[in-house]
């Protein structure tokens, strides 16, 4: 395969090309899905082609093939030389791209047991015991409805470019997800999604415990139904768990620092951002704001050593210490900046064009135990996951509905919470933080962006974060 990348960037190069790269990007994916312990769907699919991208008097052409001949590489090759050629005519500011040092290495992932060290007849019934492991979890409340996917693949990519990059990987990741309701005649319902994943092997199944955690949630979300009380209607303290937590830097700094959509690139497919260009050192919060995506942890979701231009991929600080510190670039953004990628270009498959994406993006923790983060608030409201979310295209104005929720009583964890709702600005979360405590956990997800759309693996995650003075809403009426 190696060759038929050299191929594809020794050709654009004659045909004109300035900047050329061709990457092989292979995606083999086994999928089982379930619903209520019964099998209702599997999926078995190899997909893999080429991707082209060159560079013609300033203007970009991308084209991709599945016809891995040289005969295929070829007319891919001519195809985004034409685009970019045609594309210069209107090129009012000619793209240009950094002068990144790129890497020349090979990597992987480890996965601990392989795919295959499970049958796919051993998969389907770790799922369908899932349904079992719940029966008799709740006493008056049902469960209706339980869906569980499962899905493991391996991304190989072969990256070759005429600045001298060439990266070989090869990553398997798992994730599972599900979808629980636990439903009272009288008291309504609540819905449980969550989606688990990582990069490693099917060991990732026994570290998530999936067949205590399930049963333990349904009974939870039963005593949220028959005895949660309202949030409290005056301003209290707020303890933010880690997985809403994980999902707000997300939205409100992962998104917000990507430097095309900073530029423009996105308002019309996913938004603006409220973050502008010369916007770096700006004010967002307080000394506790500091927020990290870094796509080299080992065995997370999103990860990754090097990304599709070849440059070494590192740990990247969006806000640090309470400022606007690092957008996420890729060669061609951070040449508008005046500086060099930090590695954050990815494509979903060989079809896609790279852009700029997270990888893992986390809250950076504090040196507080749960408890004694706990022990500084007399009166508030802990929020350890949600249900709903939404924000608006700038990443600015967001709402979160919790599920699992607690009232905090000198210290102490109290009475269940029926959906509190948290509704801040960017900025007053930030700015409104007073504790953080050690307990750094991560939350798999598939962020998407662009058009056509592309969606990858990340993690997002972060510690316990308290807020201080905050006027909590209900979903019921408050």
């Amino acid at each position: 395969m190696l060759d038929l990348v050299e191929y594809g960037v020794k050709l654009a190069g004659e045909l004109g090309a300035s900047y050329s790269e061709a990457r092989y990007h292979g995606i083999s994916r086994l999928g089982v899905y379930t619903r209520n312990g019964s099998v209702v769907g599997s999926s078995l699919s190899n997909r893999s082609g080429i991707g082209i991208r060159v560079l013609v008097n300033g203007a970009l052409g991308f084209a991709a093939t599945p016809d891995l001949s040289r005969e295929g590489v070829r007319r891919a090759v001519e195809k985004a030389v034409g685009l970019a050629r045609a594309s210069s005519r209107l090129v009012k500011n000619p793209l240009k791209l950094d002068d990144s040092r790129l890497g020349r290495a090979r990597y992987s992932a480890v996965a601990v047991k392989p795919f295959d060290s499970l049958s796919l007849d051993e998969k389907i019934n770790y799922l369908t015991e899932l349904w079992k492991s719940i029966q008799g979890s709740t006493r008056e409340a049902r469960i209706p409805v339980l869906t569980v996917s499962y899905d493991e693949w391996i991304e190989e990519k072969i990256i070759v470019n005429s600045d001298g990059g060439y990266i070989e990987s090869s990553i398997p990741r798992i994730t599972v997800y599900y979808n629980m309701v636990v439903s009272h005649p009288a008291k309504g319902s609540v819905q449980r999604w969550e989606q688990l994943g990582g990069s490693g092997g099917v060991e990732l199944l026994d570290k998530w415990r999936l067949h205590e955690k399930l049963p333990e949630e349904a009974s939870k979300y039963e005593e949220i139904l028959l005895k949660a009380v309202p949030p409290p209607s005056e301003p209290v303290d707020v303890i933010v768990g880690s997985e809403i937590v994980g999902l707000i830097v997300h939205e409100s700094s992962g998104h917000p620092s990507e430097a095309d959509r900073i530029m423009g690139r996105e308002a019309a497919q996913a938004g603006k951002s409220f973050i502008k260009p010369g916007m770096l050192g700006a004010k967002i919060g307080n000394e506790y704001a500091t927020v990290i995506d870094d796509p080299t942890i080992p065995g997370s979701y999103g990860f990754y050593l090097y990304d599709d231009e070849a440059v070494p991929a590192r740990a990247r600080y969006l806000y640090k210490e309470g400022v606007v510190y690092e957008h996420l670039h890729n060669r061609f953004t951070a040449t508008v900046y005046g500086v060099r990628s930090n590695g954050a270009a990815r494509a979903m498959d060989y079809a896609s064009e790279p852009i700029i994406r997270m990888g893992n993006t986390y809250f950076k923790p504090g040196d507080m135990s749960f408890e004694e983060l706990l022990e500084t608030v007399r009166k508030g409201v802990y929020i350890k996951s949600y249900m709903e979310w939404n924000i608006d295209d700038e990443r600015w104005s967001q709402r979160y509905v919790g599920l699992e929720a607690y009232l905090i009583e000198n210290g102490e964890l109290k009475e269940y919470v029926r959906n509190p709702v948290l509704e801040v600005t960017t900025k007053s979360f930030y700015s409104s933080i007073d504790g953080v405590d050690r307990n750094l956990e991560f939350y798999a997800g598939t962020c998407g962006k662009g058009e056509p759309s592309q969606g990858v693996p990340v993690w997002f995650g972060g510690p316990n974060v308290k807020l201080k003075n905050i006027r909590l809403r209900s979903t019921r009426g408050g």
